[in-house]
């Protein structure tokens, strides 16, 4: 006995809102981190990271609310960041750039998996006396620490910035929306901007893990915050830290519209 294409097809019916929701709290991530980025740059000191964007949202007085949604929400971007590199429902296909742009898909799947996890482990330490979030957050927030593989990673995170400027001079991000001409005029400055802030920490953050690979007894770390510390320690520093969470809110923005706009091909999947 066969399933009806109505069966076939439920689990891609309630998934779609599931995706949407994840761009939604990645967007809620970086509009916090763009916040304490310009909050840091306004009083010349060190920008947070995604950990601490996290932290600020799970301990807020709206976290009761707040927290679980955001939890499933990274769930949902997580689960569909591995749909679309599974399934390639963006037609990536099987060629070096095609295969390479998937394996940045899992990365983002992965990382975001363990921000919803550590989200979570902060939420349930909440009652807890040092609010420090148990065993996991600990674990989380030392993760990709190991020197051994600084080289590689610096490799990565080179390739996957180079992808966020391509699509942002290329605007293949315009392939994956669809939205009026008014609106796409708005999405295009954010997604733009968004993009190339995002590309450069990507850059920074590679360039941190070729140096950290090159020094013997580095401890290998490299984190979107260390990459806004050596960002605020350049000459005009506090001007390029502003323009970076100026960048970073748009990417927030982007997010947003994706969550509205964006085509979430499961059809095929």
């Amino acid at each position: 006995m066969t399933s009806s294409p109505t069966n076939k097809n439920s689990w891609k019916e309630w998934f779609k809102p599931f995706a949407r929701l994840g761009y939604g709290a990645r967007g809620l991530v970086y509009l916090v981190i763009a916040f304490f980025v310009i909050s840091a740059a306004l009083t010349t000191g060190s920008g947070g990271d995604t950990k601490s964007a996290i932290r600020f949202l799970t301990q807020s007085r709206v976290s009761e609310v707040l927290t679980p949604l955001l939890i499933v929400s990274l769930a949902g971007y997580s689960l569909w960041r591995l749909v679309q590199a599974i399934f390639d429902t963006d037609n990536h296909g099987l060629g070096a750039v095609g295969l390479g742009t998937r394996a940045g898909l899992v990365g983002s799947a992965v990382s975001y998996g363990f921000l919803m996890l550590y989200a979570f482990s902060l939420w349930q330490g909440q009652g807890g006396s040092d609010g420090g979030g148990g065993g996991f957050a600990q674990y989380a927030a030392s993760f990709l620490g190991a020197t051994s593989v600084s080289l590689i990673l610096a490799s990565v995170f080179v390739i996957v910035g180079g992808a966020h400027m391509y699509k942002a001079a290329t605007r293949k991000y315009r392939d994956h929306i669809k939205a009026s001409d008014q609106a796409m005029a708005w999405i295009d400055i954010a997604a733009i901007g968004g993009l190339v802030a995002r590309g450069l920490i990507f850059f920074v953050i590679a360039f941190l893990f070729y140096r950290s690979g090159l020094a013997s007894g580095d401890d290998g770390q490299a984190s979107t915050g260390d990459a806004l510390d050596f960002i605020a320690g350049l000459p005009f520093g506090t001007w390029l830290l502003g323009a970076m969470g100026a960048g970073l809110f748009l990417f927030s923005l982007y997010s947003f519209a994706e969550a509205i706009w964006r085509r979430i091909n499961v059809e095929d999947a």
